[in-house]
């Protein structure tokens, strides 16, 4: 199976439809600006200035005879003007992956385009292509930071400073742009990058090593479907292959640049590689540990080698670490990271709620992991993990209104802590307009953007529906349209149209949210019906007005945890279809669920920020404040109450609140 090409499908779903035109007309012209530091306020992003800063010094080295090359003398991990400096126009400023900032937006404008032309946004695009290209060195290394800072010293340093990196989310961005556009000159430059770091870091390179920090697998990976050039595909599996290898070309980084400054080496810690998932060949490798997005970006590079090499013994550590975070790591709103330290998975079954870091992109990292675990096999865990995350924890990364965003997405928060208490100094009681270190709006606009590629994968006569989103699909000579109420009811019919009666296999899935007994389906005669894991199969020729109606129930559920995960003691989470609900407001930390009328628990409309949703009111009893501070135990006093529960995605919508996932039973 592979993504559905979204130009084949035109969304017309309420829920996804309205998000990817926010994205289209508020997030990506904000995003510009924010790029263009020109939203007042916000933290600056140094972004186009850094490309200006070094199309100008190319300029130079093209008409100045005599120019002499910056002699790299190491400005830091993140570079910012002294305090009341003026900004040089020619330094380099930010973070050292600035660059990516760009990219993910110009790939997220790509899928804007697929489905809505746009010729403004698509002037812009074209503008920051051609500076993009007007920055590029001769040699074709295309990294801001080290052609403005010393182009001597590139490439030694791939632990920390992100250079395969940027040419990964650079060759992301060319590619989608190729495909949504047929333009090419983002292509160009980026095969230019790739093939100089080919050069250096292939199998004749004089860099032997590979990504600090990854996404360049999964781009390589994508190049060569599209381009077929075999070099991509080799070095992709290099990188993988050399990784967790002995010795460790990491150290011996740090050997040599110890060794130039006439220093002593001293090795760090022993789990100092994890963090990178360095600390093992990825074959061995079975549990997630490290950055998150890190490791989720990783294994998706792992996958899509795998699937492109017909390589098992990847896939087998693919399972291994997908079954090491969903069964052990991963929060009820498919979320990850568990601690702030390293942005990284803790140890298994540790999920606090109030210190979770629960990344926006490790979330979106995990889509995309799930996406090609699904693409390998019918499996509707993937489906239902991607679809958790998707509705949850991706989307609560951004505003209602698409203007601010949450860096780390916590499920329990309390503003007065998140200011008093240092041990939450990483969690914000509410979204930022930008970020220094902005990588989370841009995934974000990227991921809505193409979600029509999560929501149907297709292989020749197949077609498979992992997510229910009201749409027009051609497939072939068919039209296969989607209606439905999803995500809030669990209707869908799908009508058939062409002008000549069509073969094809549709597999649609049973989500883990409904009761497999109260399914509803209903399909034309004659259409062969076959159960497979946590999909159903129609096979037969559709015709003209040929339809299937689907009913899945959707309850309330109120979910526990694994008793092991310790903050979820004694708690309970409740659930609708797709969405993870949450208490804001109301004091929910002195509140606990009334199990005794849990039945009485109905969806009603409520709108926030002017969108319409389910809100869920649930019966609590309400412990009353104490005399003392602590007292003789007595049975607490309690007063019958009720709380009104919201989608987490939509919380901190209406000002600060306190607001909890986990509620107390």
């Amino acid at each position: 199976m592979r993504p559905i090409d979204i130009k084949n499908v035109k969304l017309t779903d309420p829920f996804w439809g309205r998000l990817q035109e926010l994205v289209r007309t508020k997030m990506l012209p904000w995003q510009w600006r924010a790029l263009n530091d020109e939203i007042p306020g916000a933290a600056k992003s140094w972004c186009i200035h850094n490309f200006r800063a070094a199309a100008r010094l190319n300029e130079k080295r093209r008409t100045q005879p005599g120019f002499r090359e910056p002699v790299f003398a190491d400005p830091g991990f993140e570079v910012l003007p002294a305090q009341g400096e003026e900004a040089d126009p020619d330094r380099f400023y930010g973070f050292v992956f600035q660059d990516t900032d760009l990219y993910k937006w110009l790939e997220a404008v790509a899928y804007s385009l697929s489905v809505h032309p746009d010729a403004e946004l698509e002037a812009a695009a074209d503008r920051a292509i051609g500076l993009i290209a007007a920055a590029q060195h001769p040699s074709g290394y295309l990294d801001t930071y080290y052609i403005l800072n010393g182009m001597d010293a590139i490439l030694t340093n791939l632990r920390s400073n992100h250079e395969l990196y940027c040419m990964g989310h650079l060759i992301e961005a060319a590619c989608a742009y190729y495909e949504a556009t047929g333009k090419d000159a983002l292509l160009k430059a980026a095969r230019r990058f790739a093939d100089y770091i080919y050069l250096r870091c292939g199998p004749d390179g004089d860099r032997p090593g590979f990504p600090g920090h990854e996404i360049a697998e999964m781009a390589l990976a994508r190049l060569y479907r599209l381009t077929g050039e075999a070099r991509y595909l080799t070095l992709a599996r290099l990188f993988l292959d050399r990784r967790g290898r002995e010795p460790h070309y990491f150290d011996e980084e740090e050997k040599r640049e110890a060794a130039r400054r006439g220093q002593p080496w001293t090795p760090g810690g022993p789990r100092r590689h994890e963090y990178s998932q360095s600390h093992l060949p990825v074959r061995e490798q079975r549990e997630a540990v490290g950055h998150a997005v890190r490791a989720v970006y990783l294994y998706s590079g792992m996958a899509d080698v795998a699937a492109l090499t017909k390589d098992d013994s990847l896939y087998a550590a693919c399972d291994a670490l997908w079954h090491s975070i969903t069964r052990e790591k991963l929060y009820i709103t498919g979320g990850i990271g568990g601690t702030s330290r390293g942005e990284a998975f803790s140890y298994p079954f540790d999920l606090p709620n109030d210190a979770a870091y629960a990344e926006t992109c490790a979330a979106v990292g995990l889509v995309f992991f799930a996406r090609r675990m699904l693409e390998r096999a019918p499996d509707g865990e993937y489906a239902d993990v991607m679809e958790r995350a998707l509705y949850n924890a991706v989307l609560s990364g951004m505003s209602l209104d698409g203007q601010s965003f949450f860096y780390v997405n916590p499920l329990e928060m309390s503003p007065e802590a998140c200011r008093r208490d240092e041990r939450l100094s990483h969690v914000a009681p509410s979204r930022q307009k930008w970020f220094g270190c902005a990588c989370c709006p841009p995934n974000l606009a990227r991921l809505i953007g193409s979600v029509a590629a999560y929501a149907f994968t297709e292989e020749e006569g197949a077609l498979r529906l992992n997510l229910y989103i009201a749409c027009e699909i051609k497939k072939a000579g068919l039209t296969v349209r989607v209606d439905t109420d999803m995500p809030w009811d669990g209707h869908v019919t799908l009508t058939f149209s062409g002008p000549a009666p069509e073969k094809l296999s549709l597999a649609l899935r049973i989500p883990e949210w409904t009761d497999p007994a109260g399914v509803l389906l209903d399909c034309p005669a004659g259409v062969e019906k076959a159960a497979r894991g946590s999909f159903v199969t129609l096979t037969g020729e559709w015709r003209e007005g040929d339809r299937v109606s689907l009913t899945f129930p959707m309850p309330v559920r109120v979910l526990t945890a694994d008793p092991r995960v310790r903050a979820c003691r004694g708690k309970a989470a409740v659930a609708r279809g797709p969405f993870v609900y949450c208490a804001e407001g109301g004091e929910p930390a002195l509140c606990r669920l009334d199990t005794d009328r849990l039945s009485d628990i109905v969806p009603t409309p409520i709108e926030i920020s002017g969108v319409p949703m389910a809100a869920l009111t649930v019966p609590v009893k309400k412990a009353l404040p104490g005399e003392a501070l602590y007292s003789p135990y007595a049975p607490p006093q309690e007063a019958g109450a009720s709380l009104t529960l919201i989608p987490y995605h939509a919380w901190a919508n209406r000002g600060e609140q306190e607001m909890r996932v986990w509620l107390n039973t």
